[in-house]
Order: C-alpha cells, then sequence, then structure tokens
C-alpha cells in the first residue's frame, strides 16, 4: 500500500542524555543542594524541594541571573534544542536558554497540569530522569494500568482519531523536550522514602511564523 503522511500536531522528541552530562547535572545538584536558589514561587509544582541551576533571564524579585552549569552542559541543552527545532522543519530562529531547575519530589507530592513559558511565550521545554525511585507504590484501583509517578503530557490537537495525550516510559537519563503551550503534569507516587528526581529546562525560541509556514 502506497501512501503519504503529512503530520498537522505537535511533536514531542525524546533523547538519551549522554553519561558525562548526567553525572555532572546530579553532581552539581548534590554538592551544592543547601545552597541553591529556591525556584518555587515560579513555578505551580505541589513540591518541596524545587531548586534552580540556571536562570538568565532579566533579574525579577523572584530570581536573579545566575549560572552554577559548566559550558559543555549549556551548549548540550542549546544542541538538543536545536535539533528539535531542525527536525520540526524551523528555520531562521535565535535560541535563548531562559532557565533549568530541579524536581526532587517525594510521595504524596505531584505537579499539576501546566504549560511553560521564559522570556518569551514560544520555546521549547523539556523533562529530564535524574533519579527514580524502586517502587511508586500500591496503586488503588485498576493496578494493570498504573499511573503512580507518571509524566503525562497533552497534546493541543483535538477530533477524532488525534492522539491527544502521551504517557512516556521513564527510565534513567531520558531527556524529553515539547513546546512551552504543551500541557503536562506529574502523578504523585507512595509508599516509599526514596525520591523522584527530574530537570526542567525551558528555552525561549525566537522566530516567525509567517517565514516558517510550509518550511522544508
Amino acid at each position: 500500500m502506497k501512501f503519504e503522511f503529512v503530520f498537522l500536531g505537535q511533536c514531542v522528541m525524546k533523547y538519551q542524555v549522554p553519561l558525562e552530562i548526567f553525572l555532572t547535572l546530579n553532581g552539581i545538584y548534590e554538592k551544592n543542594f543547601h545552597q541553591l536558589h529556591k525556584a518555587n514561587k515560579q513555578l505551580v509544582g505541589k513540591i518541596e524541594d524545587e531548586h534552580s541551576l540556571y536562570y538568565g533571564g532579566i533579574d525579577e524579585s523572584k530570581m536573579k541571573n545566575h549560572n552554577l552549569l559548566p559550558k559543555n552542559v549549556t551548549d548540550y541543552f542549546l544542541k538538543v534544542f536545536s535539533h528539535y527545532l531542525s527536525f520540526n522543519k524551523i528555520k531562521e530562529y535565535d535560541l535563548h536558554l531562559n532557565s533549568i531547575w530541579v524536581n526532587e519530589m517525594k510521595q504524596h507530592e505531584y505537579n499539576p497540569a501546566h504549560i511553560h513559558r521564559g522570556s518569551l511565550f514560544t520555546g521549547l521545554s523539556s523533562v529530564m530522569i535524574l533519579k527514580l525511585p524502586s517502587t511508586y507504590g500500591r496503586e488503588y484501583s485498576n493496578d494493570d494500568v498504573p499511573q503512580n509517578g507518571r509524566l503525562q503530557i497533552l497534546g493541543a490537537a483535538n477530533g477524532q482519531f488525534a492522539k491527544i495525550d502521551y504517557q512516556p516510559p521513564m527510565d534513567l537519563r531520558d531527556f524529553y523536550v515539547f513546546p512551552y503551550d504543551m500541557r503536562h503534569c506529574v502523578y504523585p507516587f507512595n509508599g516509599t522514602t526514596e525520591t523522584r528526581r527530574t530537570l526542567a529546562a525551558n528555552c525561549d525560541v525566537q522566530f516567525d511564523p509567517i517565514k516558517n509556514r510550509g518550511a522544508i
């Protein structure tokens, strides 16, 4: 059967973080934990430990410009975001790495459905898996369809036959990248004192959507 395919929607892309970058990020977070900037005031998560590693935006009362990351790490983020845009046929754009922070989620904590933004409303966000608990606890019903601790990404497409949500499998070093306006959430887990550690990075993308129509 011969056919052609046109995808008119948003894209979630999965990368595997190089081991060196993965170890560096975990090491910086753990070594500097007690002096990291609290990020809770900028975030919607019901999570006690939300700490910033990088903020490249305009100084505000809630957050001042800072950077705890070496250049090879920030360059890695920009490389991945550039690849996402190239794959999705976005051309003639400017990138600005806005913010990078870590969520250390304990049992019963959660992240409600939300979108991201940086200095612009257009850009890319992400979720990187840095640490996972050995168990997510008891599922209170329908344990054949586990939901505890899961990341869910909600697409903006609608209509019949549209795939509008995605629950990715989560393994260490997974790195999911998606547009700012894709809603996503994380469900709580239970039954353990272990934590679930993820990193989020926001990157502003300045581009002209008119020029990018029909880009090939």
